[in-house]
């Protein structure tokens, strides 16, 4: 369990930044170099590039270089990880709006 929350919180805190979340939707689509990616955003290359190794260290990203080119490479497997968690939490509030909605209306035809 606490490799599974050190695992999601890394994802959590990439995805915490519109720009890596653009760069994850764009990666969803197929592979793209750096360029590619970084190409929408009013930032410098170096800047971007801190960005792409958050989403690698999270495991999020992978990338690979050939030559001068280094292309990015969406990790879907990842993605299961906050796909998991959410089904968990949707089961929870689920349940809880259930059990709501019997007291009430149980209230409501006694």
């Amino acid at each position: 369990m606490a490799n599974y929350s050190a695992d999601l919180d890394g994802v959590l805190v990439a995805l915490a930044d519109p720009t890596r979340r653009h760069v994850v939707q764009a990666l969803g689509r197929g592979p793209k170099r750096i360029g590619e990616l970084a190409r929408p955003f009013p930032m410098t290359l170096p800047s971007f590039m801190k960005h792409v190794r958050v989403l690698e260290s999270s495991g999020l990203i992978r990338t690979q270089k050939s030559g001068r080119v280094r292309t990015c490479t969406l990790n879907r497997d990842r993605l299961a990880l906050l796909d998991d968690w959410l089904a968990e939490q949707r089961s929870v509030w689920e349940a809880r709006t259930d059990r709501l909605e019997n007291v009430v209306t149980k209230e409501e035809n006694p």
